[in-house]
């Protein structure tokens, strides 16, 4: 089991990682929603030439810059719902598989949060291949055990702060294969308010992007 500060940092660059792991998605789906036709004039090639009201989002990549610590991921490869990540934290090399839940409940009902993520990480200078990680988007229960379900087996979850961490190391390599094959997986926890949380996340495309991490991380 890790460590309660290896924890703590894995956890930090993993968040500051997705918010500019998610700004970079927005950019390119941004750009793609943009793009000209091949018979479009071409200066509306520019992200922003074809609709210049909605300035707002212009603020975004301060913000997004700022909350990663200077840190900038790089989308290698978009599957299904998974995007599959390098970045360089720190001069170490860190590769991971990204993705948002497909749906996600409270009970009581509509308790606010903030966004939840599933990370299927590589980190070769520490010799970690495939970390299953989640960020649940709120302070867990201290003390407190989630569970991740796939395929029909469900896996202890170790809690800290507000992600989670499979308690059986060994049993990791197991249930990445299952997540492999795998449609989707289902989260669930309960935050130190008591709020018991249920976060279902597609497994659509995540067996390629976590064959893009292996390839890009070996290099």
């Amino acid at each position: 089991m890790m460590g309660e500060r290896d924890l703590i940092m894995v956890r930090q660059i993993l968040t500051s990682l997705a918010v500019g792991a998610l700004f970079c998605a927005a950019v390119s789906v941004a750009q793609a929603q943009t793009a000209p036709s091949p018979a479009a004039a071409p200066k509306a090639a520019k992200k922003d030439a074809a609709k210049p009201a909605p300035a707002a989002p212009a603020a975004a990549p301060t913000a997004a810059a700022a909350a990663a610590g200077g840190v900038e991921p790089t989308l290698i490869g978009q599957f299904g719902t998974w995007g599959a990540y390098t970045a360089t934290p720190n001069g170490r090399k860190v590769c991971f598989a990204l993705a948002k839940p497909s749906s996600s409940k409270t009970n009581p009902p509509n308790r606010p949060r903030d966004p939840a993520y599933a990370f299927v990480s590589t980190r070769p200078a520490e010799k970690v291949i495939n970390e299953v990680s989640i960020m649940i988007g709120y302070a867990l229960k201290p003390g407190s055990e989630s569970t991740l379900e796939v395929g029909g087996s469900s896996y202890a979850m170790y809690t800290q702060g507000d992600g989670l961490w499979i308690k059986n190391a060994a049993e990791e390599e197991r249930m990445v294969d299952a997540m492999r094959k795998g449609a989707d997986i289902t989260v669930k926890g309960m935050s130190a308010k008591g709020t018991e949380t249920v976060d279902t996340f597609s497994l659509k495309g995540l067996a390629q992007a976590l064959d893009k991490v292996a390839q890009d991380c070996k290099r």
